[in-house]
């Protein structure tokens, strides 16, 4: 039994508030055709309502009596409510109540990632208007390349986590799909009201084909991953930067003093924690997605298999959120070393700028290049400023909306 329950128990006391939801919406749907009378459905109801307080309370727990949150959840009903407790389960299978609960769970998480994304960029957008033309060296290979803004480096991070907001829409549009009423894959013999239980959880339509919608556990919880998976890579390169930009040999910037810690045996150190975990985020993300994808190599039909996608879900949806309430903050305090950063510009790095004047005035641009490969920029003098103020759109500042 250890093995056949694995860690269900523990993941279902995260999705346990969606269990109960969508408990209560099926009751309302046999209660809308009939099956159950309407004080039936109203005691079961006000059951399902005293179940949520007191799971959120902590009076009733699930423990090791049940093999699952969907038993824990009948059982309790059972115990106040005797033999109406039990038809709960009519017209359902623990396949679709899976099913329906992870959904809900997945949208929940998805938007609020959503929300933490788009503050996020927000706050990068803030940054980026503060110093849209704030000075500091442009890297290719790592390498000093050209001149470039606070401004632009910020708002990067800005447009790449608008990016990531429209992919969680699209994979909320996508999931926006209710596979209650399916059953065990082969639907039920009663005619369930499944609009009108959609309807009530809040889905915009319905998954129709009860085999289609048994086949979909996995593949949607994949591209909700996958989503994650974006916003995560995004915060891992603007924590590279960060831990980057935040050592003596670059000094650019310093994190919040309260997200970074002091060493257990060198006293004259901080370390950017924060930053650092964030940056190993993605990999777990990506686990629990490569998790996924690999248990769901099946034929048709439920198999004990798609036990397996829960955990990384749940892994993935918790973790992402937990992460991603750090990052307004994070990026909010920020400090920056101007005089560090202007002084790392050196002339070398306005030759490209001086190759593209020349050749704007006539000279061939190959021949420019060469000229400043061979000679140098000595005699040609440029500011930084002037070379930010000269780009188009140097912070992208004004282009981006939220």
């Amino acid at each position: 039994m250890r093995f056949m329950v694995g860690d269900d128990l523990t993941l279902d006391r995260v999705l346990m508030p969606f269990d109960i939801r969508a408990s209560a919406a099926h009751v309302n749907g046999l209660q809308s055709i009939g099956v159950l009378s309407s004080g039936e459905g109203d005691r079961l109801c006000a059951a399902l309502d005293q179940l949520s307080v007191e799971f959120e309370s902590g009076d009733f727990a699930i423990d090791d009596r049940f093999e699952d949150g969907h038993s824990a959840i009948e059982w309790w009903l059972t115990e106040r409510l005797g033999d109406l407790g039990k038809r709960i389960h009519l017209g359902r299978s623990r396949n679709d109540q899976s099913l329906v609960a992870i959904r809900l769970f997945m949208r929940d998480g998805l938007r609020r990632a959503r929300a933490s994304t788009l503050e996020s960029a927000s706050t990068a957008l803030d940054i980026a208007e503060q110093h849209h033309q704030t000075p500091m060296p442009g890297y290719t290979h790592l390498q000093r390349a050209v001149p470039s803004s606070v401004g632009l480096w910020m708002a990067s991070f800005a447009e790449s986590f608008l990016d990531d907001a429209e992919l969680i829409d699209a994979t909320l549009a996508w999931i926006d799909r209710c596979p209650l009423g399916t059953a065990a894959g082969y639907g039920v013999n009663i005619p369930l009201a499944r609009d009108f239980v959609a309807e009530e959880l809040g889905f915009s339509r319905l998954q129709l084909n009860p085999m289609s919608a048994q086949a979909s556990r996995g593949k949607h919880e994949v591209q909700a991953v996958a989503a994650l998976w974006q916003v995560a890579q995004t915060v891992r390169r603007l924590a590279w930067d960060l831990t980057l930009f935040a050592t003596s040999e670059f000094g650019f910037v310093s994190p919040p003093a309260e997200m970074s810690t002091g060493s257990s045996i060198m006293p004259g150190k901080r370390n950017p924690d924060v930053s650092e975990l964030l940056r190993a985020h993605a990999s777990a993300i990506s686990g629990a997605m490569f998790e996924t994808m690999e248990a769901i190599s099946l034929p048709s039909g439920y198999h004990r298999d798609l036990q397996r996608t829960k955990s990384p879900i749940v892994r993935a949806v918790e973790a992402t959120n937990s992460a991603m309430e750090l990052v307004p903050d994070l990026i909010r305090g920020l400090r920056f070393n101007t005089d560090r950063m202007r002084s790392a510009i050196d002339q070398s790095m306005f030759a490209t700028d001086i190759a593209v004047r020349l050749a704007v005035d006539g000279l061939p641009f190959r021949d420019a290049y060469r000229h400043l490969a061979e000679r140098g920029t000595v005699g040609v003098e440029v500011s930084p400023e002037s070379s930010i103020r000269d780009r188009v759109s140097p912070g992208a500042c004004g282009d981006l909306r939220l």
